[in-house]
């Protein structure tokens, strides 16, 4: 009887003992997945194409934590929450980010154009950074790929010009052109039409403290160039950096279907996956 009892009270004491290594193992994979999201890389999916042709709708991104320090911002939920940077960095210019829109909880994703004490202007559609002109080179068009997320939509004012992608799907096009920025950064800019508040800025410094960024489809994205009141994010303070884009690693046409897991496949861009934004040419 008593040898019974011994038994009953060793399986009961196993099995507590393979709870506990259970939670254990569960608290173990939480943290490290809680470090990792906050201190070394994040994912960030693209719902618009205000950063066409750098980033298409549908495309996810993985953002670098470190490279600017680390804010409230970093961290999920905001947790632990406090003011100001650590062991902060400036980001340069045509840096790809996310960021927390200031006001808002929404995170956007942008590319730096202006730095603080930059003194930052549109003319023409043309991007002037401390009264230098940013050369910009008309590079023909731009075939997006129509697909489920991403329909051939232009801005007002802009007609829809349709056409094929080097592989021969159906495709919109854009015009595109190159801006150089003094450091050497090229990247791609969509200028569709003639915007009389777009592509006209007068003269502006950016406050200490802050950065001034731009979508890379100039007439489809409020960004620096718009106030809080018009629906824009003004200048964006360097606490509200979450990260820096680095790479796509994963893409989807928006055909995917949550409860169909063989869709999230057949749904893959993978020609997008790979596409970074840290070279000297984009």
């Amino acid at each position: 009887m008593a040898f019974s009892y011994a038994r009953r009270a060793g399986a009961r004491d196993g099995r507590k003992e393979r709870r506990g290594s259970l939670l254990r193992l569960v608290v173990e994979v939480l943290l490290i997945a809680w470090v990792i999201r906050s201190f070394v890389f994040a994912p960030f999916n693209i719902p618009s194409g205000s950063m066409l042709p750098a980033l298409y709708i549908g495309d996810y991104v993985l953002v670098a934590k470190w490279p600017y320090g680390f804010s409230r911002y970093s961290f999920p939920w905001d947790i632990p929450s406090f003011d100001g940077r650590l062991f902060g960095d400036l980001p340069k210019r045509g840096d790809v980010v996310v960021f927390r829109v200031p006001g808002s909880e929404d995170d956007y994703i942008k590319r730096v154009v202006g730095l603080p004490g930059d003194t930052i202007a549109v003319q023409d559609g043309m991007l002037i950074v401390n009264g230098r002109p940013i050369p910009r080179q008309q590079e023909g068009t731009f075939a997006m790929p129509i697909s489920a997320n991403s329909p051939c939509r232009v801005v007002s004012g802009a007609t829809a010009m349709t056409g094929q992608t080097d592989s021969g799907e159906p495709a919109c096009l854009y015009p595109i052109y190159r801006e150089t920025l003094p450091a050497g950064r090229s990247y791609r800019v969509i200028d569709q039409v003639d915007n009389p508040r777009a592509d006209h800025v007068a003269p502006i410094k950016v406050p200490n403290g802050h950065v001034f960024l731009m979508g890379d489809n100039r007439d489809d994205s409020l960004d620096s160039r718009f106030t809080t009141a018009e629906g824009g994010i003004g200048f964006v303070p360097v606490e509200n950096l979450i990260g820096r884009a680095t790479t796509v690693f994963w893409s989807t046409n928006g055909t995917a279907e949550y409860a169909k897991p063989w869709t999230w496949f057949s749904a893959l861009r993978r020609d997008r996956i790979g596409n970074g934004f840290s070279g000297k040419e984009q």
